[in-house]
């Protein structure tokens, strides 16, 4: 659909004389940790040499009003309010070259929560408690999260990669572009919206990497095997592409049963591509035309699932803890076992250099494609997903079964591992991985899964029990090895390869009060240290505690202190060194921290009466009464003897 087309630097976007609405029809601000860390993780990557980064596109719909320049976002509002959130704090920051800064340019339609929560943080009137500006029900509380995970995190995001903030702000605002596109006038938005949902705006570049090693494949001599290896490279991707939807519905009954085995879809019956090639050869082949190049994908239709495929499972049931592009970035690293940078900006760059141009691209590209199937295989049975089911939404570990059925047969779903109780091997696994998972949302930072495709992939036998302790060897050498360390900390290559995921660390060596100063608020590196423990909790404390063995992980992410940095008038404030220490701290969502922060102890028990436990050492931390210096010291030696005993697993 063609429009009018302007190149505009994040600058020049927010400076203009123009005001973008954001339409009732468009859902609420929803970016999360996961997507604002990916969004300044990849500003900073773009920054040596001054590149332009061109952060996507924003479709607008130019609105005939009288005045200043109005346009209706039709597609990029996400993008667009992390943007202009960034900018605010920036300029509350008083960083070098925002100056400029001086009108909003976003302005949500029929929303008078999130306007007036967005003009408290642009006129800087929000502080440590939002009660003390705006009242609940003039809040909207994703905006306000939103902004605090910026300021959160964009110091600690520079600092990881020494990069200074007028150094970001000048990139930022001069050399990050975006693309707005604004369609004509005469638009019928209703069939603009059809052709997005249907098809996409943009070609991925996991596309773009299919079509080349089905160019490399091209030069395959024999017309039989070139057709077949062809074929067999778009059936076997666009069976994995689907990230949500488990690997064997991505195939016809007939060719499951060859590729999965017969009356059960639960095994992995071919050894190599020479296999897998002739399990695909039949003639219940997919119908889909293989896009053989880049211009065939570019011209051709969507590509689309048949409906028989469609009808044996509802799409909306799983939901994936990776993508597709960083999936077959672990892919490459696991088959190449090198270092792999699990970026997927650097998807092209990556198979360039390790399959497309190495010395027998056509045999490495037949090995990928055969490492491809069986790396998603293990991962929908051994990797958690996010299952929604009887209007639950819970984690799950589970792998798809074969059933007796009319035809072939159906497909259902059960237990990975068949002991799923408490202190099974099931639920431990499933526990393990969500500690992973909700520690590091962001798929750049996933070297939790690395470790699990890795060890799935070449362990000689797999097991329920040597699965589960390689998970837990992972976890402590980070924990231990990385973001406690005193001395040099290891880099994840280092953990996962030279020292096979065993952790160094021993108990007689480590130093307590030196570890524990890495427990302190603001010297915390990562959150697995918090879910971790949860972890150990759980296991420890779970079979006597039936609210902490229901217990599940969700996404927390701000450290909050249990008693008030800055209390409530007639409260007693606690020393620094107190207040700051690891028995004081807990992890809580950041929308219950901004209500409750500055509470007393015994008023955040009352607030958790009626809620669930966001941690289950916060959990143990409310049934100490009262709350504290001697109560803070105690927890803090209790937790410290929880984390260092688990060194001698």
């Amino acid at each position: 659909m063609s429009g009018i087309l302007t190149l505009l630097s994040i600058k020049e976007l927010m400076s203009e004389s123009v005001e973008y609405v954001i339409p009732m029809y468009q859902r609420n601000y929803a970016w999360g940790e996961a997507e604002i860390t990916q969004l300044l993780q990849d500003v900073i990557d773009y920054m040596p040499g001054a590149r332009r980064y061109h952060i996507g596109t924003l479709v607008v719909f130019p609105r005939p009003e009288s005045g200043r320049v109005r346009y209706e976002t039709i597609d990029g509002q996400q993008r667009l309010t992390t943007l202009s959130l960034l900018a605010a704090y920036l300029r509350k920051k008083k960083a070098a070259g925002v100056s400029w800064f001086s009108e909003l340019c976003i302005r949500f339609e029929s929303r008078p929560q999130s306007h007036e929560t967005f003009a408290a943080i642009f006129e800087g009137r929000f502080r440590d408690d939002p009660s003390e500006v705006l009242a609940e029900q003039d809040t909207n509380v994703a905006i306000l999260a939103g902004y605090r995970l910026l300021s959160k995190l964009l110091p600690k995001k520079l600092l990881e990669n020494g990069v200074s903030e007028a150094a970001f702000t000048r990139y930022l605002f001069q050399n990050v572009v975006l693309m707005r596109v604004s369609v004509p006038p005469e638009t019928d938005l209703n069939h603009y919206f059809e052709v997005m949902n249907s098809r996409g705006e943009q070609l991925e570049k996991h596309e773009v990497l299919k079509a080349q090693m089905a160019e490399v494949l091209q030069d395959i001599s024999d017309p039989v095997e070139r057709a077949e290896s062809q074929q067999c490279l778009h059936e076997v991707w666009e069976a994995c592409a689907d990230m949500d939807r488990y690997l064997q519905m991505g195939f016809t009954p007939a060719a499951r049963t060859r590729l999965f085995g017969a009356q059960d879809w639960g095994q992995f019956a071919v050894k190599d591509f020479a296999q897998l090639r002739s399990a695909l050869g039949g003639a219940d082949r997919a119908s889909a035309p293989l896009a053989s190049t880049l211009t065939d994908i570019l011209a051709g239709p969507a590509v689309r699932l048949t409906q028989e495929r469609l009808s044996e499972e509802a799409p909306e049931r799983f939901h994936s803890v990776v993508n597709f592009s960083n999936f077959l970035l672990h892919v490459l690293r696991v088959m190449t076992s090198e270092d792999v940078a699990l970026d997927d900006k650097r998807l092209l760059i990556s198979f360039e250099k390790h399959v497309l141009k190495e010395q027998n691209p056509i045999e490495q590209v037949k090995a990928f494609i055969f490492a491809l199937l069986r790396c998603r295989f293990l991962f929908d049975h051994y990797v958690i997903k996010r299952e929604f089911i009887e209007g639950k939404d819970r984690w799950s570990l589970k792998r798809l079964k074969w059933y007796k059925g009319t035809g072939a047969g159906k497909a259902g779903y059960t237990d990975t591992f068949a002991e799923s109780t408490h202190g099974g091997e099931n639920r431990r696994v499933l526990m393990l991985q969500a500690a992973f998972h909700v520690s590091s949302p962001a798929p750049l930072y996933k070297y939790w899964l690395n470790a699990a495709l890795d060890h799935l992939y070449h362990a000689p036998a797999l097991s329920a029990q040597t699965y589960r302790a390689q998970l837990e060897s992972v976890a402590r050498a980070f924990v231990f090895d990385r973001f406690l360390t005193v001395g040099t900390k290891l880099e994840y290559v280092d953990i996962l390869h030279a020292n096979a995921g065993r952790c160094q660390a021993r108990r007689s060596l480590i130093v307590a009060e030196e570890a524990r100063e890495k427990l302190s608020y603001d010297n915390i590196e990562n959150n697995l240290v918090f879910n971790y423990l949860d972890y150990l909790l759980w296991l420890n404390v779970g079979p006597g505690d039936k609210l902490v063995a229901a217990f599940e992980f969700t996404f927390r992410s701000s450290v909050e202190h249990y008693y008030p940095r800055t209390p409530m008038p007639g409260i007693a404030p606690l020393d620094g060194d107190v207040l700051d220490s690891f028995g004081n701290l807990c992890l809580i969502s950041h929308s219950k921290n901004s209500r409750l922060s500055n509470l007393t102890p015994m008023a955040k028990q009352d607030y958790y009466r009626d809620n669930n436990m966001d941690s289950i050492k916060q959990h143990l931390m409310m049934k100490a009464n009262p709350w504290d210096a001697a109560a803070i010291e105690r927890h803090n030696e209790e937790m410290w003897q929880v984390l260092i005993d688990s060194l001698e697993q």
